[in-house]
């Protein structure tokens, strides 16, 4: 039975037993109805179809627990619409729940509703027994799951009246940051410093601004500075510049705050956790595994652990064993990665169809990833070149997600595999008009323009505003190199595409750079990086491409 529902005679049974305050007659008839529909559903994975079932039965029904439900499913699957209705039902049936508020509020946030979410988060905060400039440090996990800009305007809002707070101050700084505007978080952080001078964590968000605002230096001076003043510095402030060495690639300095935490408190499993991936990170693999098994003994930071001990287990090849930790990963940040490198390496191991079992497994278990499942698959499909299946997939997951970039672009990709290139960039232009300022979107149109039809122009226009947007992306860069190459300035575009190959060691950059080369008729060089690249990238098809049109007669 999938997580989140209640078995089908459980269902009945709450509609149809007497309730306070229950509907009765045709009203608990047909409520009842729509929850045995909804599990119906659920069987056949139709989630969108299921999720509007319980919102229906809980508009009839008068029992809370129906609503609490309808709206638990609704919200796993990510149907937002449907799971405010409930909630709101759940809120008008229990007026005094606040989980009810908050899920209406979070919700009424997620759907754009900006004045309706400040007045249930307003009162949310009223409710709670502390000060409610307190409470707004602890709407910050809440609000950092929304949309950045618009959970930075709400904090704002909420915080208007307490503009003498050190708390409040400090839960505006972090959202602003939050939502890239280091200079509005730097003035907060300065403002609940001289309101609180004492609390550590405007301190570091003072310092976070400056390193998200590109004063690295800054940044680690300040921290250092709060470290090597106090005779007795806070732990949270060494592994705050713990974290900022990292960030500018000095992981011994990093490690070496760790190492000092850990020696004053051994039990800090915060600081056991950086110190493990430090050692992931400077490839110490067996220290990095010892480390993460004892941060998994530890009963903390466990999905974390378990992630990375199947990286560690991946990077061995002891993919028996990588699998198995990694299909233990069902929660947090890294659960659709996990299982998506679980299933591919079931299908590199030659068992496609337990690959793609696994992945329907997990999202019916964990609704709140099914969908990512559904996509998944389809890629997994599409790697197959089982391209029908997957073309089918894609549509269902585009029909439930219509407003994610990231899935419409994937449908375009698939095509694009499939050879249908008119589609793909019909896709891919409807991705630009609907997001034309995403980098993401303007430069999957422009390199397939370059690479597949003669609308170089066009392409090189689509290509240049990503690269004003995103400059330093070198996968933008690989594009901009490709582009002019098909408009023949071959000089120039090995430039960018070594440039390009620097910061991101691709099969397919490479690729590029070697097909420059050919052309340039520097075949020697061609040469080196084509077999340098085949060294990082065994059995590359796109390599494998590449040597066939440049060294047709070489094995």
């Amino acid at each position: 039975m999938r997580r989140l529902t209640f078995p089908v005679a459980v269902l009945a049974m709450l509609v149809l037993s007497p309730q306070p305050g229950a509907a009765a007659g045709d009203d608990a008839e047909k409520a009842t109805a729509h929850l045995l529909q909804a599990e119906i559903e659920l069987q056949r994975n139709q989630y969108k179809a299921a999720s509007e079932e319980y919102a229906k039965a809980a508009s009839l029904s008068a029992d809370v627990e129906i609503a609490r439900q309808a709206t638990r499913v609704s919200y796993s699957y990510g149907f937002n619409d449907d799971a405010l209705r409930s909630a709101e039902r759940w809120l008008e049936l229990d007026k005094g729940s606040d989980e009810a508020l908050l899920y209406v509020a979070q919700l009424q946030l997620r759907n754009g509703d900006l004045r309706d979410a400040r007045r249930s988060f307003r009162q949310l905060l009223e409710r709670g027994k502390d000060p409610v400039d307190e409470r707004l440090v602890a709407l910050i996990p809440f609000l950092s799951e929304e949309d950045a800009e618009n959970a930075d305007w709400l904090m704002r809002q909420l915080a208007k009246p307490y503009s003498d707070s050190a708390s409040a101050n400090y839960a505006v700084g972090v959202m602003a940051l939050q939502a890239g505007d280091t200079d509005e978080a730097r003035e907060r952080a300065e403002k609940a410093i001289e309101l609180k001078e004492d609390w550590i964590q405007p301190h570091l968000l003072y310092a976070r601004s400056l390193l998200v605002g590109g004063d690295e230096e800054g940044a680690i001076d300040y921290t250092a500075r709060i470290v090597g003043d106090d005779p007795d510095p806070d732990p949270e402030a060494r592994l705050e510049l713990a974290i900022m060495y990292l960030a500018a690639e000095r992981d011994e300095d990093a490690l070496s705050q760790v190492n000092q935490v850990l020696l004053e408190q051994p039990a800090r499993t915060d600081a056991l956790r950086l110190m493990a991936i430090i050692n992931f990170r400077q490839e110490h693999l067996d220290a990095a595994w010892s480390d993460f098994q004892d941060l998994l003994a530890s009963g903390r930071h466990t999905m974390d652990a378990l992630f990375y001990l199947g990286r560690i287990a991946d990077r061995r090849q002891e993919y028996d064993e990588a699998v198995a930790l990694y299909s233990q990963v069902i929660a947090g940040q890294n659960a659709v990665t996990a299982q998506r490198r679980a299933s591919a390496i079931m299908a590199q191991e030659g068992d496609p169809e337990e690959a793609l079992s696994h992945l329907t497994d997990f999202g019916e278990t964990h609704p709140n990833h099914a969908i990512d499942m559904m996509q998944a698959k389809a890629q997994l499909l599409a790697s197959l070149e089982r391209y029908p299946e997957a073309l089918e997939l894609y549509d269902q997951v585009v029909a439930y997600r219509p407003d994610s970039e990231g899935v419409i672009l994937g449908k375009a990709e698939l095509l694009l595999r499939m050879g249908e290139v008119d589609e793909a960039v019909r896709q891919y232009r409807a991705a630009v008009k609907r997001w034309p300022d995403s980098a993401l979107s303007l430069n999957a149109l422009g390199y397939t323009l370059a690479d597949r039809t003669t609308k170089y122009r066009e392409a090189a226009r689509l290509i240049k505003k990503a690269l004003e947007l995103e400059p330093d992306s070198a996968a933008i860069i690989d594009s901009w190199g490709w582009v002019l190459y098909r408009q023949g300035e071959h000089e120039q575009a090995l430039v960018e595409l070594k440039r390009a190959y620097e910061s991101l060691k691709d099969p397919e950059v490479a690729a590029h750079i070697v097909e420059v080369l050919w052309k340039l008729e520097r075949l020697d060089e061609a040469k080196d990086v084509l077999e340098d690249a085949e060294v990082l990238f065994p059995e590359n098809e796109l390599l494998e491409n590449v040597r066939e049109l440049v060294f047709p007669e070489s094995p």
